[in-house]
């Protein structure tokens, strides 16, 4: 990439251009990375006191970088934004996410589910490499440097709150890369849509993904919040996703949910099939065996195996429990589950909405403001659990790099 002046010449050798870089999650840093190495000088504002909060947050229980499979049948995990995000997919993909992960010397793997994990399982090794990086680059990171926004008509004049004061930089190239709104506490709060808004930046309005489900449970489940419900198939609107998922004192969360977090966030009927691994009519023979004086929940432990978690479900959701087996091996099949909606907003894993595609050029710079770009997960997409919300910052971040950014007049 050959940096431009913003008259769109090539600088004077000692006229490195600048970039400032807003936000260092996955995305920022890696805009950085890429802009730096092309002979920008290249500064990176964060407002938290130090870089990749979410990130490192991301890899508490094991870092799923991107998963392992095609990159087109990747890019259909996207749904509606996939033809949006598709060109910037092709140039870096999971194979790409994979290379570059090692090229920071953190060797990788994949699980059996095709989920691509570093072998040291955790983000902050990946997070220091990256850093030291970009320092081996010359890129400046500024923590406690929150954006409030500009001080000009023009947008040239960016302004940021920090320890020392109200500070301004007027660089060639501003690069937003904010997050989406959830995490509050870790510096994705989506604070920074105002401040679009106000320029004329249309944005569609956030919304929850790869959320829990909120419910409140009698006094009896009490012993077995925080226990897992283990192989069983989850189904809303629909779909059918076999799966687990974790009974919480706000509700239901865990893999299963987030595999259906668009229905159910949709307000579809979620529902349960307690024994995937047998038809009904199995069930409903195996329940007749019933010898005389047993009781049920000891039948339904040694019959069908059903743990304890799985039996206070079904007598929460479904008591009294019927009797006759062929009704009871239906139930089984279908255990509909009542909720109070999805979990608030900042627990979300992730938030659809944000920045409107139609407000952004195909390179990912604003219409409405000149030498801005915007990246990740501030574009209204969204993504299921599997590493592709990691895979798509990352994606946009070095598909915008590979197309030299200019500056205009």
């Amino acid at each position: 990439m050959t940096p431009r002046c913003r008259d769109g010449h090539a600088p004077a050798m000692n006229a490195k251009p600048q970039a400032v870089v807003v936000g260092a999650g996955p995305a920022g840093l890696m805009a950085a990375e890429g802009l730096s190495a092309q002979g920008w000088r290249v500064e990176i504002m964060e407002a938290m006191p130090s870089p990749g909060r979410k990130f490192l947050m991301a890899g508490k229980s094991g870092l799923n970088l991107t998963m392992d499979e095609p990159v087109e049948d990747f890019i259909g995990a996207y749904g509606e934004a996939a033809p949006h995000l598709a060109p910037f997919m092709r140039i870096f993909g999971p194979a790409e996410v994979m290379a570059w992960a090692r090229g920071l010397g953190q060797e990788v793997f994949t699980g059996s589910t095709g989920r691509v994990f570093p072998v040291a399982m955790k983000a902050s090794p990946l997070l220091r490499a990256c850093l030291a990086r970009l320092a081996e680059q010359g890129c400046t990171l500024r923590t406690r440097w929150r954006w409030t926004g500009w001080a000009d008509d023009a947008a040239t004049r960016l302004t940021f709150e920090t320890p020392e004061g109200t500070m301004e930089r007027r660089p060639d190239r501003t690069v937003l890369a904010l997050g989406g709104a959830s995490w509050r506490r870790l510096g994705s709060d989506g604070t920074w849509a105002p401040l679009l808004a106000e320029r004329g930046v249309p944005l569609a309005p956030f919304r929850p993904a790869n959320m829990g489900m909120a419910r409140r449970w009698s006094d009896h489940m009490a012993r077995h919040l925080g226990q897992p419900v283990k192989n069983v198939a989850l189904m809303a609107g629909g779909r059918r996703v076999p799966g687990e998922f974790v009974l919480s004192a706000r509700g239901l969360e865990g893999s299963g949910i987030y595999a259906l977090y668009r229905e159910l966030r949709d307000g579809h009927q979620l529902t349960l099939d307690l024994l995937p691994a047998l038809d009904a009519e199995t069930i409903a023979r195996r329940l007749a065996k019933r010898r005389k004086g047993e009781t049920l929940t000891n039948h339904l432990r040694k019959t069908l195996g059903l743990d304890a978690t799985k039996r206070a479900l079904l007598n929460e959701t479904a008591r009294p429990l019927p009797q006759a087996p062929e009704t009871l091996a239906t139930l089984l099949k279908s255990v509909e589950i009542e909720t109070d909606g999805p979990r608030p907003l900042d627990e979300a894993i992730s938030t659809a909405g944000g920045i409107a595609w139609d407000a952004l050029n195909p390179d990912l710079t604003l219409k409405t403001l000149p030498n801005t770009t915007a990246l990740g997960e501030m574009l209204d997409w969204e993504a299921p659990t599997g590493g592709y919300l990691i895979t798509a910052c990352l994606a946009t971040a070095v598909g915008w790099v590979s197309s030299p950014p200019r500056t205009v007049g």
